[in-house]
């Protein structure tokens, strides 16, 4: 049996390395518009924005291509939690990540061809990529067109319910990456996931 098996073909590579980037540049971007020190910017207020508005219609436009990707070549259905002991499956995922693989254990779940994502990887990622990255984007795309939010919600400018509601969708999906690159690292060598990355090459 090959000790190695291709899943990600070559869009989705692409998509998840420019994926990534347009998140890092909006992280930090956002960052310096909410908490730089004006008088030591991490990046100048102006060219932040500039750059977190262009970078915020790049993703929303490549959000676009991911979705309609997914839909005509059927890789949807790799991000739907399946029946049938889902909550044991989580279960057994969780209980790896914390415990089995600092002590060697075999991966419960290996992806293979047909199940790319373990339970708790479907779960999580159908989180983020079908709730949170759209919320995240229309609230975005709120903030570029401001007409569009409503005047007044609970006796408040309509724009500071969208304002919170989008720099607390941000938190999750960068912490979301944080815990991706980490978790990146738990292949058969630390660098095996991202080669896999890279080539679509998965090595158990």
């Amino acid at each position: 049996m090959s000790d190695r098996v291709f899943i990600l073909p070559l869009w989705i590579r692409l998509w998840h390395w420019t994926n990534a980037a347009l998140i890092l540049l909006l992280t930090i971007t956002g960052a310096s518009l909410h908490f730089a020190d004006p008088k030591l910017p991490l990046v100048p207020f102006e060219l932040s924005a500039r750059i977190h508005d262009i970078a915020g219609l790049a993703l929303a436009a490549l959000y676009l291509v991911f979705v309609v990707a997914n839909v005509v070549t059927g890789n949807w259905w790799q991000y739907v939690p399946k029946p049938g002991g889902f909550v044991e499956r989580c279960k057994n995922q969780i209980v790896f990540y914390c415990w089995g693989i600092f002590r060697g254990a075999p991966h419960p779940y290996p992806p293979t061809a047909e199940a790319n994502f373990n339970s708790l990887q479907q779960i999580i990622y159908w989180i983020v990529m079908y709730l949170l990255m759209p919320i995240l984007i229309v609230t975005g795309l709120i903030f570029l067109w401001p007409d569009f939010a409503p005047k007044r919600v609970m006796g408040m400018d309509g724009l500071v319910p969208v304002a919170l509601l989008h720099y607390l969708t941000a938190v999750l999906i960068v912490s979301f990456m944080i815990a991706h690159i980490y978790l990146g690292t738990t292949g058969t060598k630390v660098s095996s996931l991202f080669k896999m990355m890279i080539t679509g090459w998965h090595e158990h």
